[in-house]
């Protein structure tokens, strides 16, 4: 069976995530010097993604 054309081209359109997932965060900030080893990982802080 054969893909539609208009779902092909679905990943290619991806635009910039704003919003990160948790492991995103955690080493966002962990790069940030901001989370160590042994925090918490609920309750971060609000992050923006890297530009």
């Amino acid at each position: 069976m054969s893909q539609h054309s208009s779902l092909r081209g679905a990943s290619g359109l991806r635009a910039k995530r704003s919003v990160l997932k948790r492991f995103e965060r955690v080493e966002l900030l962990r790069k940030r010097g901001l989370w160590k080893p042994g925090d918490r990982v609920t309750g971060l802080p609000k992050t923006k993604p890297e530009n």
